[in-house]
C-alpha cells in the first residue's frame, strides 16, 4: 500500500470534479461527424468543465460548426486551428498541451468520429480515485461490443491480439497500452511523461504513450461503456475479432514508426533486438494479411518497404531524443 500511495494509485481523500475534466478532440474535414460528436457532449450529465477542439487545418466548414456549439455546448470550448496537418500525433499533443496548460486535472482525448454516452464522464470520474490512468469501453458503429488489443508484449512492441475480453467483479483490468480514442489521463502522469511525440504522425503513438504512462502508474482499461463509434469502417470478421480495413498511408506510417518505438525501448533501457525485429516482421505480415483479406489486393506493399526504409534512417539517427517531461524530475 505505502508503495501505492508513493505512486499515486490510492488517494483516499482524492474525489472527482467534473469540472476537472477536459474533452481534447482532435478532427480533420469531417465536420458533420465532429457535429454529432458536440452534439453528444452538449447532452452529456454530468459535463467536463472544458472542451478542447484541434482542427488540423481542415478546408471544410470545421470553424462554422464549432462557433455554432460555442453557447449551446455547456463547456468553455477552446478551439485551436493548426496551421497544417499534422496528423493525429499532432493533433493529440496539441490538444494535450492545451489541456494541460489551462490546468485541467483529468484529460479525456478523443477522435471525431465517435460520440459521447451521455453518462460517461460520470462512469469513467467513479474510477478516478483509483487509477490515473483510465480506458472506457466502445461500442462500435453498429452497436457491437468493440474488442480492443489494451495488452502489448512489450520485448516485440506489438498488441497482444487476444488478450482475454472478459472481466472480473473487480470490474477493471490492468493494461501496458493506450488509445487516443477515449484514453483519460491526470495531468500529473501527463507532466511526468511529456506529450504525445507529434513526431509519429500517425499510427503507434497512442500504444507508446499509453505504455510509457503504464510504467508511471497502474493503467486501467474499465468494464464502462462510454464511447460509440459513429463511422463504418471496411472490416474483415476473423470470428472472435476483427480486422479493419487500412490505408497507404497508414502502411506507410505503421512500418516507419517502428524506429521510433525503438528509440524510446533504448532509452529506457528494454530494447532487446532480436525480439523487436521479430515484432516488426510480425507487423509487416499482419498489413500483408490486412491487404490480401480486407482491401483483396495487392497493391500498396511499396508502402510498407517505403516505411521500413525511412524508419531505418530514422533508427540511426544519434541525435534523436525523446518528448521531455513537463516538469522536472526529482533528484
Amino acid at each position: 500500500m505505502a508503495a501505492d500511495l508513493r505512486r499515486g494509485l490510492v488517494s483516499a481523500h482524492r474525489t472527482f470534479d467534473p469540472a476537472s475534466a477536459t474533452i481534447a478532440i482532435v478532427t480533420y474535414n469531417r465536420s458533420g461527424l465532429l457535429t454529432r460528436l458536440l452534439g453528444s457532449i452538449a447532452s452529456m450529465d454530468p459535463k467536463p468543465g472544458h472542451v478542447v477542439i484541434i482542427d488540423n487545418a481542415s478546408t471544410d466548414d470545421t470553424g462554422d460548426v464549432v462557433e455554432s456549439f460555442r453557447d449551446k455546448i455547456g463547456a468553455e470550448l477552446v478551439y485551436r486551428r493548426m496551421e497544417t496537418n499534422t496528423g493525429g500525433s499532432g493533433g493529440f499533443s496539441e490538444g494535450m498541451r492545451v489541456a494541460h496548460e489551462i490546468g485541467s486535472t483529468w484529460i479525456w482525448l478523443m477522435d471525431d468520429d465517435v460520440e459521447v454516452i451521455p453518462d460517461g464522464l460520470a462512469k469513467m470520474g467513479k474510477w478516478a480515485p483509483r487509477f490515473q490512468s483510465i480506458q472506457g469501453r466502445r461500442y462500435d458503429y453498429d452497436g457491437s461490443e468493440f474488442y480492443w488489443q489494451y495488452r502489448v508484449a512489450e520485448p516485440l512492441g506489438i498488441p497482444i491480439p487476444f488478450a482475454p475480453a472478459g472481466f472480473d467483479a473487480s470490474g477493471y483490468k490492468e493494461m501496458n497500452s493506450g488509445c487516443f480514442e477515449g484514453m483519460f489521463i491526470h495531468r500529473d502522469i501527463v507532466s511526468r511523461i511529456g506529450l504525445p511525440d507529434p513526431r509519429f504522425f500517425i499510427y503507434w503513438d497512442d500504444q507508446l504513450y499509453g505504455w510509457l504512462a503504464s510504467r508511471q502508474t497502474t493503467s486501467v482499461i474499465v468494464n464502462e461503456f462510454v464511447l460509440r463509434r459513429t463511422r463504418e469502417i471496411k472490416q474483415w470478421d476473423m470470428g472472435i475479432r476483427h480486422m479493419n480495413a487500412s490505408s497507404n498511408a497508414y502502411r506507410y506510417y505503421i512500418m516507419r514508426n517502428r524506429a521510433y518505438i525503438k528509440h524510446y525501448y533504448r532509452e529506457l533501457g528494454v530494447y532487446r533486438p532480436v525480439p523487436f525485429a521479430i515484432g516488426t516482421a510480425l507487423t509487416f505480415g499482419k498489413e500483408l494479411i490486412r491487404l490480401f483479406f480486407v482491401e483483396r489486393t495487392v497493391r500498396g506493399t511499396s508502402n510498407l518497404f517505403r516505411g521500413l526504409r525511412d524508419g531505418g534512417k530514422i533508427s540511426r539517427d544519434r541525435s534523436w531524443k525523446p518528448m521531455p517531461p513537463l516538469t522536472a524530475t526529482p533528484a
